[in-house]
């Protein structure tokens, strides 16, 4: 009886520390479907950084990163399941969120604390860092871009007259060719991507006129990183993790562009690692790595600005007032501040 009692405690303990093994084994593959805005490129450096350096397995998470169509596109696809978490743009999600407050997905952590949004002109062809330059010109945009679409709000904040301005609808693929060839005076678009790309279309450094609409009166943010409500409600430590590895990643690509660009390249081999670096250092400094992300740590807003921001996108997109800004942004996944510094 002794040794069939004895017997029978060992098979428990085994069985016992079976289910201990199973449920660490579960929780150390955590599954995480995360989708970007676009493809692989310098500033997508932070994210698969974080992959390749083991942050996501530190925090027992597998994590699949796959490329976007733009930065709106990602919303949905978060909103419905298909992916858990993504990267998008926060105006574009206020808009969503605006038609129908009952979607599941919530912005969590703030990537671009200043909007890459821009008009990019040609210093030849009359365009100046002053916004009033390009009234009387002609202006490529292409259908919908994000820059683009904050056009009537930038507006009014720059006090551009547009009587005498010319829109022209063109497609994403001739944008920077029309530019370079000089079909028209100044482009929409992101300005870490239009520059370079005017570069790579033979156009003399000194010849581009980057005119960044967050310098002049548009108080918006940028893209951030998303969340589908159900799953961070199942969730809640794999959400954090995600946060906590997506600021290690994004720190190391800050200290180290180089390394990023070189990650980014693995993925997208048709890419040069030097542009992808110089690609990346924009963006790092003038959306990333801001004054403000450098005193207050990657990843959190300033809700007096999200509601100044919001008043902005009322002109701009129309905005109906269903929804506010705690609606929209949720900070309780991010770590404190000392944690969340990038240097």
């Amino acid at each position: 009886m002794l040794r069939r009692h004895f017997l029978s405690l060992m098979a428990a303990g085994v069985l016992a520390g079976a289910g201990m093994m199973a449920g660490t084994s579960a929780q150390a593959q955590t599954k995480v479907a995360f989708t970007l805005d676009w493809r692989f490129e310098g500033p997508a450096a932070g994210f698969v950084l974080a992959q390749d350096r083991g942050y996501f397995a530190e925090e027992g998470l597998e994590v699949t990163i796959d490329t976007g169509a733009g930065s709106v596109e990602a919303i949905p696809r978060v909103a419905t399941g298909t992916y858990q978490m993504g990267f998008g743009d926060i105006n574009s999600l206020i808009k969503f969120l605006d038609q129908d407050p009952t979607q599941k997905v919530k912005a969590i952590m703030m990537v671009y604390d200043i909007p890459t949004f821009s008009v990019v002109g040609r210093k030849s062809l009359g365009i100046s860092n002053d916004p009033k330059s390009l009234e009387g010109k002609k202006l490529g945009a292409p259908t919908g871009d994000g820059a683009y679409a904050q056009w009537p709000a930038f507006v009014q904040a720059a006090n551009i007259d547009t009587s005498n301005i010319t829109l022209e609808s063109i497609g994403f693929p001739v944008r920077e060719p029309m530019l370079a060839q000089g079909q028209v005076d100044a482009v929409f678009g992101f300005a870490f991507s239009v520059i370079l790309n005017l570069k790579a279309q033979g156009v003399a450094d000194e010849d581009i006129v980057p005119i960044l609409m967050a310098e002049h009166g548009l108080d918006l943010y940028g893209n951030a990183i998303l969340v589908n409500t159900d799953f961070a409600e199942a969730n809640p430590e794999a959400v954090k993790g995600v946060v906590r590895a997506l600021i290690k990643g994004f720190r190391d690509a800050v200290l180290a562009p180089k390394a990023g660009a070189e990650a980014v390249v693995k993925r997208n081999d048709i890419l040069d690692v030097a542009v992808e670096t110089e690609r990346l250092e924009m963006a790092n400094k003038m959306n990333i790595n801001t004054a403000y992300v450098q005193e207050h740590g990657m990843g959190g807003i300033d809700p007096e600005r999200m509601q100044r921001a919001m008043e902005q996108l009322t002109i701009s997109m129309g905005l109906t007032g269903n929804v506010k800004p705690e609606q929209v942004f949720d900070a309780q996944y991010l770590p404190p501040a000392d944690e969340r510094m990038l240097k």
